[in-house]
């Protein structure tokens, strides 16, 4: 086992738990906020079994999705838009639950929760299928163009599941506010989109005919 990968990919989670916990329960001012422990529990457990698999099956792949810093300076203003925009959905999230602003019911909450982990199972049948699924844009040495599976159907598998997986967060926490403070995402992850297709397109062989192929990028018959 690579002692240095394991290291790194606890620091992460557990960094990842303490910040989500802050801008969560912080704002609601009580860790009775119940909608934000099952965010915590369909976000994070899933994520511990998926890294757990890598290290054991696939650690190259788990190396590259821990690897966030990105090469194109186009997506380091991507990542700083998300970034903002997860901020501002948490915070208004559990400030929504502590002054009762607008809670949605319980079973939009549940069902919302089904839908973040149906998102988690497509997120680990592209990792199934793409072994060059990096986190960051760039062409690998000796990537091919992948078009089984998922990629026959969009172009870009992992952002579909993203896109279901960023949208369903403020409606599992309870706030319709936070989840049209999240719709500022669909932009953010189309321009995301452009810049790498551009890239593709200019650096990995095939790419092009591929798109000629598959038409649409993230939802079928819409984008």
């Amino acid at each position: 086992m690579n002692r240095t990968l394991l290291t790194q990919a606890l620091i992460k989670f557990l960094a990842g738990i303490l910040l989500i916990g802050l801008l969560v329960f912080l704002p609601a001012g009580s860790f009775a906020y119940w909608q934000g422990w099952l965010l915590m529990g369909v976000l994070f457990v899933p994520m511990l079994i998926a890294g757990i698999v890598m290290l054991a099956k696939n650690p190259d792949l788990l190396r590259k999705r821990l690897n966030a810093k990105e090469k194109e300076e186009e997506q380091k203003a991507v990542v700083a838009l998300s970034g903002l925009l997860f901020t501002l959905s948490f915070v208004n999230a559990g400030l929504n639950w502590r002054f009762d602003w607008w809670m949605l019911p319980d079973w939009t909450v549940w069902t919302a929760a089904a839908l973040f982990i149906l998102s988690y199972l497509l997120y680990a049948e592209v990792l199934r299928e793409n072994e060059y699924l990096s986190r960051t844009i760039e062409v690998q040495e000796g990537q091919k163009v992948i078009d089984t599976g998922l990629y026959g159907i969009v172009r870009h598998p992992m952002y579909m599941a993203t896109v279901i997986m960023f949208l369903s967060m403020p409606l599992v926490l309870g706030s319709p506010i936070s989840f049209i403070i999240m719709l500022g995402y669909i932009p953010v992850i189309a321009k995301r989109i452009r810049n790498e297709e551009t890239v593709l397109s200019e650096g990995l062989d095939g790419y092009k005919e591929y798109m000629k192929r598959v038409k649409y990028k993230v939802i079928p018959f819409i984008w």
